[in-house]
């Protein structure tokens, strides 16, 4: 059986073919021609696609140019991440003009509060080397995990989780990731400002007593009522829109907890000490009551790391595109809000308890600058460590709000399908203060 030849592709239309030459003859019979010179010199091509290759190479055409332009203009604007028109609403999201400075301001702003006073507390039960060494782990690891965070926030091309709930549900699903972070978020946010409130009226009490003394003892003002004063200027600052609109303030709250930080410690170890102070580690009667203070002691310094639940949210406020992604100014900003927060953190634990020793009140060491040396250290500069720290909580109040405000507004527009009033903040900030003063 003879074999079928196997088929050739060509192109189309079908050009006559060099090797095989025909001619027709005068009874009318196609016979091959005779091969010419030009036809040895020539060489046979045989497509083996229908694609030209001036199709698969434009170099130099039209086409080439519009698909370099188009790359372009998508790679400087970002147009291939999909937003939610919704998020031009929220506070969080709603500008998107923030830099490496506003990111080292809000993270300089959340990481240092009043948290960092308690931590001479924890030295007292640990002692100076377990002290220092559980210190120092704990600002590794936060500095680790805040460098995940930044490098999650964009991990998706095209994506970009502003919020904590959005990366939870990329990870765990849509339904069980908000159940797992909005709840923690929510009531760490809340929580933290609710702290903020009490320590921040509880100052204000102090800062009164010192500035007036004597003269205003007469009918002062009951601890629930500064609660309400500190409230009130509270919800007044609330009224700036959004989380960008407040870099002053955090760029405020920076300034004064570098300030009364250096000063705490400063006015604590240029004093004399002490005549019965110690640097041995409290030990209690029962194993059990020993175990649970060190514990204790463990929680009071991963306490004074803080700022994490505000991560994603400070790096959502900056423009991102494929050139120019936000985790470049955002690392930027966090890297010098962290040298500043060390410069903070480490100087009031080692002076603090250098200073007072195991004699450290529970209350941390302003409480022990007060206790201990308020007849020694002019009235002036005890009342400024004082204002300092109020004027740090009002500023660290608006920014662990935000997330609060932000998931409140994203459930009402989310039912609505328009943006929130502006008397949202009012109506939060009240009811929080009357909740406290009840």
């Amino acid at each position: 059986m003879d074999e079928r030849p196997e088929t050739e592709l060509i192109s189309i239309p079908a050009t006559p073919r060099a090797s095989t030459p025909e001619i027709l003859t005068p009874s009318g019979q196609r016979s091959p021609r005779p091969p010419s010179k030009e036809a040895k010199s020539s060489t046979a091509w045989t497509p083996t696609s229908f694609i030209s290759p001036r199709f698969l190479s434009p170099i130099g055409t039209p086409m080439k140019r519009v698909l370099i332009n188009m790359k372009g203009y998508l790679e400087e604007v970002g147009h291939l991440t999909k937003l939610n028109p919704q998020d031009a609403w929220l506070p969080i999201t709603e500008s998107r003009n923030g830099n490496a400075h506003y990111a080292a301001f809000h993270n300089l702003n959340a990481g240092v509060g009043f948290q960092a006073l308690v931590l001479p507390v924890a030295f007292a039960f640990l002692g100076w080397s377990w002290g220092i060494l559980s210190l120092t782990i704990a600002y590794c690891w936060q500095l680790y995990t805040l460098w995940v965070l930044v490098q999650l926030h964009e991990a998706v091309p095209g994506k970009r989780y502003n919020r904590y709930v959005e990366l939870a549900q990329a990870a765990f699903g849509e339904r069980l990731g908000v159940w797992l972070a909005l709840f923690p978020t929510v009531y760490l946010s809340a929580g933290t400002a609710t702290a903020l409130i009490l320590i921040g009226g509880e100052t204000m009490k102090l800062f009164f007593q010192i500035v007036c003394g004597p003269l205003c003892s007469s009918n002062p003002l009951t601890t629930v009522e500064w609660y309400l004063v500190f409230t009130s200027l509270c919800i007044v600052l609330s009224q700036l829109p959004n989380l960008n609109s407040i870099a002053g303030l955090s760029l405020v709250g920076a300034i004064t907890a570098i300030t009364y930080s250096t000063m705490v410690w400063v006015l604590s170890i240029s004093q004399q000490r002490p005549p019965s102070i110690s640097y041995e580690p409290i030990f209690l009667p029962s194993s059990a009551a020993s175990v649970f203070s060190v514990l204790n002691a463990l929680g009071i310094v991963a306490f004074a790391f803080r700022g994490h639940n505000l991560v994603l949210e400070i790096q959502a406020t900056m423009p991102s595109t494929f050139k120019h992604p936000a985790h470049v100014p955002m690392w930027k900003g966090a890297k010098v809000a962290y040298f500043f927060i060390a410069m903070c953190l480490f100087p009031i634990a080692v002076g603090g308890f250098w200073a007072y020793g195991n004699l450290m009140p529970s209350g941390g060491i302003l409480n022990a600058l007060y206790g201990f040396h308020s007849h020694d250290i002019p009235r002036g500069l005890l009342a400024l460590t004082f204002l300092l720290v109020v004027f740090n909580c009002l500023s660290s109040f608006q920014i662990y709000s935000m997330p609060v405000f932000d998931s409140f507004e994203a459930s009402y527009i989310s039912r609505t399908n328009r943006p929130c009033s502006s008397g949202f903040g009012q109506d939060f900030g009240f009811s929080m203060g009357s909740s406290l003063s009840s």
